[in-house]
C-alpha cells in the first residue's frame, strides 16, 4: 500500500510515520493489496489530535477521521472505522477489493447489514437556478439543510454547498471525467 502522510499544525515524527505504515499494512493490506493508496493526513484542533485516513482503491474511497489525545489512538480508530464500513458493505465490495482480502480470519463474519441492495425512501425533483454561491449558502441556512445544490451563474454547472464538520463551508464542483 502507498502511504503518504501530511501534517497541519502539528509535528509528525519518523516513529509515527513507521506506526502508521506498519498499522495500515497489517490490517488493511489483506483488503486492498499493494496497489490502494493511503492518504494520512494528521492535524491538531484544539488540544486534540484529528487523523483522517483516506484509502483508495480501483474506483473505491474508503475514509474515516478521529479525534484523539495522541496521534496513534486517533489511528487506530480510523483503520478500526475502515475495516468496520468494509465489514459492513462485504457483499458490494468484495468482488472489487484482492483476492485474499476475506481470507480465513473475515470469511466466518457476516456483514453487519445483510441488505442486498439499498432502499429509496423519496425521490425529490428540484429546478436548479442560476446563483452565486454565497446566495446558495444563504438559501441553504433558510431551509436549515447541511447542503444546497445549485447551478452556478458564473460557471453555468451544477456545484453543491454543504456545511462542514470542522465548521465553515465548501464547494464541490462537478467535473466531467
Amino acid at each position: 500500500m502507498n502511504m503518504t502522510v501530511t501534517s497541519k499544525k502539528v509535528q509528525v515524527g519518523q516513529s509515527f510515520t513507521d506506526y502508521a505504515n506498519k498499522k495500515l499494512s497489517k490490517k488493511l493490506d489483506r483488503f486492498f493489496g499493494e496497489n490502494a493508496e493511503a492518504k494520512l493526513t494528521v492535524s491538531s484542533i484544539r488540544d486534540e489530535i484529528v487523523v483522517e485516513l483516506t484509502v483508495k482503491h480501483q474506483s473505491l474511497i474508503f475514509r474515516a477521521e478521529k479525534q484523539a489525545a495522541e496521534k496513534n489512538e486517533a489511528l487506530d480508530a480510523c483503520v478500526d472505522k475502515i475495516i468496520r464500513q468494509i465489514r459492513k458493505n462485504k457483499t458490494k465490495v468484495e468482488k472489487r477489493l484482492h483476492d485474499s482480502a476475506f481470507d480465513d480470519s473475515y470469511s466466518e463474519l457476516e456483514p453487519e447489514y445483510a441488505e442486498d441492495s439499498y432502499s429509496v425512501d423519496r425521490t425529490k425533483r428540484l429546478v436548479l437556478t442560476p446563483m452565486t454561491v454565497d446566495e446558495a449558502i444563504l438559501q441553504m441556512n433558510l431551509l436549515g439543510h447541511n447542503f444546497y445544490m445549485f447551478k452556478n451563474g458564473d460557471t453555468g454547472e451544477v456545484n453543491l454547498v454543504y456545511k462542514r464538520n470542522g465548521g465553515g463551508r465548501a464547494v464541490i464542483e462537478v467535473s466531467k471525467g
